[in-house]
């Protein structure tokens, strides 16, 4: 790569990993779209995976304390199942299908009954939830849209909480993506250690910045502010993917 390349991934991953480290969302998804501008697939999951474990585990350390064991063990049970049949099976799904299906499922969640609202509090939603994020990591390189609808369902976890428990649950499935992407798909892409660590160190730059405007925000201001964040890249992956399903040459 570049230095002119390498410069613009470094700005955008302490960007990106300053919003998700506010929120704990968006910051991936918005660079995954830029990896796959500048870079082959298989790099550009690679490196995804490297940003996202260091952004996610960077979070984790600075929010120990707060991390919810229980639902972050349940969720990363159901990780270890998909990628079991992952690693056999090999899947990679059509593009618009997988966003299709990324940008609906936040709005399926929020539809479904009272009774069977996305509770984290439940290990079993949480394994379910686990079952189809890495799911959808592993054929899309996100799965940000569903996660933050699951934790923003209980009423239970603080704003803290929530960041937390979603970036070790994170740590997780990105690491399994890695070992996906890096080791068990043919013609990986290699990726250059010392992009890599570069990666990490802006990763973690980033994330450190957002620590002063979470703490400083209300647990009102930051249920809202997500719920916002989520419903406009849900929408945003519905429209893309119906344009790539109606005009396949827009995916070129």
């Amino acid at each position: 790569m570049s230095p002119l390349i390498v410069t613009l991934l470094l700005l955008t991953m302490v960007a990106t990993s300053f919003l998700s480290g506010i929120f704990g969302m968006a910051g991936g998804m918005i660079l995954i779209g830029v990896l796959l501008a500048l870079l082959p697939l298989p790099q550009a999951m690679v490196l995804h995976a490297v940003t996202q474990m260091a952004s996610n585990g960077w979070r984790a350390m600075l929010w120990w304390r707060y991390i919810r064991w229980r639902p972050a063990l349940a969720y990363v049970a159901g990780c270890v199942v998909v990628l079991a049949i992952w690693t056999f099976w090999q899947y990679v799904p059509e593009k618009p299908l997988a966003l299709l299906l990324l940008g609906v499922t936040p709005f399926l969640a929020r539809m479904t009954p009272k009774g069977f609202q996305p509770n984290p509090e439940n290990p079993l939603q949480c394994a379910g939830y686990g079952v189809i994020c890495m799911t959808l990591l592993l054929g899309t390189g996100v799965a940000g849209p569903l996660l933050d609808t699951f934790f923003l369902g209980g009423g239970k976890m603080d704003r803290r909480e929530i960041v937390a428990t979603k970036a070790a649950c994170q740590v997780f499935g990105h690491a399994a993506k890695l070992v996906y992407f890096g080791g068990i798909i043919e013609q990986a892409g290699q990726l250059d250690p010392v992009v890599a660590a570069l990666a990490i160190v802006a990763s973690a730059i980033g994330t450190t910045l957002s620590t002063r405007v979470l703490h400083a925000m209300s647990d009102g201001q930051y249920r809202l502010w997500a719920n916002r964040i989520v419903t406009t890249i849900a929408l945003y992956y519905v429209g893309h993917g119906s344009i790539l399903l109606v005009a396949p040459q827009f995916s070129a």
